[in-house]
């Protein structure tokens, strides 16, 4: 029986992401940590060459194709029935990561960034995430505000899904993510968090990304990102009872194991699309 929800586990080839940085740089040890979250569960790898943290340094093309592609090939060739994702919102780096064996493009940008995105996606036949985020990683935690984020997030991915079916992606290969953290603050969080429903109700399977993120911190306590791992496991466990169904985090296999037991509870809410 498919699983009614997916993890997708995060494979970050940056010198610079927020909790990992550096970690998982070196393309062989990349490689070796998809292994690894595979095993633990996860059903989606997504590998990144750039990181999204929060004043996050631009990188440029030819360094991200040089990050990503050897990884995407390797993991390709170790698991080949693996969906294989690249975090990226250049369509140079994702026409390279879907030659190499990548199946999904998680653009943080909702396929704004470059104009060649939609109609990259569409012409491979690709699955794609829309992410809303206000502003890029360079500015978006400079005093965000919204009239009602929830509403606000709403509008722009109704929009974006819009866009991205007229430009020939079917609807059935589109994700949609809220972007938790991503020019948000923590009540925006929140707010988002407990109305996920609302985000649901459009149609498209939803991601959740809370791993990790500074707000799990500001509740808790927690200042050391890998010390936020039950907050982690508390907000995807809320997602998937209010209708989320793929779940972006670093620590594969505890939060699997949890949202397996939550799916239980809940009386198995349908497989992940």
């Amino acid at each position: 029986m498919p699983a009614p929800f997916a993890v997708m586990g995060i494979v970050n080839v940056t010198p610079d992401s927020f909790s990992d940085g550096g970690e998982w740089y070196d393309r062989d040890a990349a490689v070796r940590h998809g292994l690894e979250l595979a095993a633990a569960g996860a059903t989606i790898l997504d590998v990144g060459g750039e990181s999204t943290r929060p004043g996050a340094a631009a990188v440029d093309e030819r360094e991200e194709l040089r990050r990503v592609v050897p990884v995407i090939e390797g993991l390709s060739a170790a698991l080949p029935a693996l969906t294989l994702s690249v975090d990226t919102t250049k369509a140079a780096v994702a026409a390279a990561a879907l030659d190499a064996g990548a199946a999904y493009v998680n653009d943080v940008s909702g396929l704004r960034h470059d104009p060649e995105m939609a109609a990259l996606v569409a012409d491979r036949g690709a699955r794609c995430c829309l992410m809303h985020m206000r502003g890029e990683p360079r500015t978006m935690q400079q005093a965000p505000r919204y009239d009602d984020v929830v509403d606000d997030v709403r509008a722009f991915l109704e929009r974006q899904l819009a866009a991205t079916v007229a430009a020939g992606v079917p609807e059935e290969r589109i994700d949609l993510d809220p972007g938790i953290g991503f020019g948000k603050t923590l009540e925006h969080n929140l707010e988002l968090l407990r109305r996920l429903d609302e985000i649901v109700a459009i149609g498209p399977r939803v991601v959740i990304g809370t791993s990790r993120k500074s707000f799990l911190g500001r509740i808790t306590g927690r200042d050391d990102p890998r010390q936020r791992l039950a907050g982690t496991i508390a907000t995807n466990v809320l997602a998937l009872a209010a209708g989320a169904r793929v779940f972006r985090v670093h620590d594969v296999g505890a939060v699997h194991d949890a949202l397996a037991v939550a799916a239980r509870v809940l009386g198995d809410p349908g497989p992940a699309r």
